[in-house]
């Protein structure tokens, strides 16, 4: 491999940064495996275990939740401005619940007052929560310089 590569993939995937577009693109990559889980798990436990879909879209947020926070904290964001871990992860949960009520207020219009399929309804709401989600995380929790 390329030396420049090399170190592309290095600033991208493995070193510490605080720069924001860098963050970016691993809260992305870290939005998108929590998003394989939590849809994953939706898709499950509403066709295969017969749980209404607003119920199983909150389960499966939540763990996604789970996943979200220990990539972000130890691997997307260098900067942590709250020592105490209790105090950052219920200020996370409490960003994720914020982030919960709108999944299930968007996932229900979509798909109850649209009529799209909830997968769908999914994905469209994802991309609305993720904006959500990272603007709030980075400036509550991981804003750079102040700890």
């Amino acid at each position: 491999m390329p030396k420049r590569l090399n170190q592309i993939i290095d600033s991208l995937l493995r070193h510490p940064t605080g720069n924001v577009w860098i963050q970016i693109v691993r809260y992305f990559f870290s939005g998108g495996v929590a998003f394989l889980v939590d849809t994953g798990l939706l898709y499950v436990l509403t066709e295969f275990c017969g749980v209404y879909y607003l119920v199983s879209s909150i389960i499966s947020f939540s763990i996604g939740l789970i996943i979200t926070y220990l990539l972000s904290i130890l691997w997307v964001f260098d900067n942590r401005n709250m020592k105490n871990r209790y105090a950052e992860f219920s200020v996370f949960v409490l960003i994720g619940v914020v982030g919960l009520g709108l999944t299930s207020l968007f996932m229900w219009f979509f798909t109850d007052k649209i009529g799209v399929h909830y997968i769908f309804s999914k994905v469209i709401t994802t991309v609305i929560v993720f904006v959500w989600n990272f603007i709030a995380k980075k400036s509550l929790l991981f804003r750079n310089g102040e700890k």
